[in-house]
């Protein structure tokens, strides 16, 4: 492994010590250590002049510690609170896959999340994680405008504790849903163990596999979409496919039925961008039905399908995106073998493919 950093992009004189960083942040401090991944030194654009793809370490610590903004990871960089081989890094450093990382992160203070008793449909659990399916319309983590209700409240409940790895409101975290994508979701109890789960997502090696109903009719059987997926230029919280500014992205996806104008598929991520099904679908002129941010419409009614005059107080067969995380398969890290976890089909989602086969039939 190479575990030094290239000394170009090393400033010579490091300023304060990460000890004395943390004291001017005036807060406890935790320390992480990790080495660099290949595919996550990259992005997905390659630079003018052929340059190899690259991505800046700042950006790299944002995606890894979601709680702070990438300002802020800025500025414990300026105190020398991140090193690359034991030596301080500027922002714009590039990380090598095999570069060995110690950040010295702040805890939020006056974060907490308040255990609440909400009913879960558990997977499977044992002494190190626990494997939800969540229900669409549940927020995975406490955030801004979503301090109770979620997943974390109520496996806070729940479980005697949560990795606290990626901090207090991400409590067990390791990868998201939607709030309104239904499915198998994996949360981790144990610090021990957290990382390693975590690398397996940051290096793919966890195998996902969800189901979409998608407007339209999709010609191909199977096919590969890779397209690279960004911030949205104009509209906030959204993302596109984004040639400039996108990270890799790539999505494989095999047709399962052809019901008319719709169709229900599989879809295998392969890389774990922020909406990345519904964007890549989207992409292919093929939106989620029901998607309010990506598709053609935020709910669908008996009488969309029969073509008959809509009725007043008319109940939705589906409100929400028809996405679903069928599957998902990690290595257990203390265990020592591959475990499998499904989620059934939700029932608002088979209501829907009920009436499309009854529309066709």
């Amino acid at each position: 492994m190479n575990e030094g950093a290239r000394e170009e992009s090393c400033p010579t004189d490091s300023g304060p010590s990460p000890s004395q960083a943390s004291e001017q942040m005036g807060a406890e401090v935790k320390t992480f250590e990790f080495y660099v991944k290949r595919e996550a030194a990259q992005t997905a654009v390659r630079p003018a002049g052929g340059a190899q793809p690259h991505r800046r370490i700042d950006s790299y610590l944002a995606s890894r510690f979601p709680d702070y903004s990438r300002t802020f990871i800025k500025k414990l960089m300026e105190q020398g609170a991140v090193t690359v081989g034991g030596v301080p890094v500027k922002p714009s450093y590039a990380p090598r896959p095999g570069d060995h990382v110690i950040a010295r992160v702040p805890v939020l203070s006056g974060a907490s999340v308040e255990p609440e008793d909400i009913a879960l449909d558990i997977l499977y659990e044992d002494d190190w994680i626990v494997v939800v399916n969540k229900p669409p319309d549940m927020v995975v983590h406490p955030a801004k405008g979503h301090q109770s209700g979620t997943l974390v409240n109520a496996l806070a409940y729940h479980c005697e504790k949560l990795s606290s790895y990626s901090g207090e409101l991400r409590s067990g975290i390791v990868h998201r849903l939607d709030r309104d994508t239904s499915g198998v979701i994996l949360l981790v109890k144990d610090e021990s163990v957290h990382q390693s789960i975590a690398q397996q997502f940051e290096s793919r090696r966890v195998r996902k596999e969800y189901v979409a109903v998608c407007e339209g009719r999709v010609e191909l059987d199977s096919n590969v979409i890779e397209a690279p997926i960004g911030p949205h230029a104009r509209l906030a919280e959204r993302m596109a496919v984004r040639f400039d500014v996108g990270r890799e992205a790539k999505t494989v996806y095999e047709v399962v039925e052809r019901l008319g104008e719709f169709t229900v598929v599989r879809c295998f991520p392969h890389t774990g961008r922020t909406h990345q099904i519904r964007v890549h679908l989207q992409h292919i002129g093929h939106p989620i039905v029901c998607d309010a941010s990506y598709g053609r419409r935020d709910a669908i009614y008996p009488s969309d399908l029969t073509g008959e005059e809509s009725q007043p107080f008319e109940e939705p067969i589906l409100d929400r995106q028809a996405l679903h995380a069928r599957r998902l398969i990690i290595h257990h890290p203390v265990l020592g073998r591959e475990l499998c976890f499904e989620a059934p089909m939700p029932a608002d989602m088979m209501a829907l493919i009920r009436a499309l086969r009854e529309r066709v039939a």
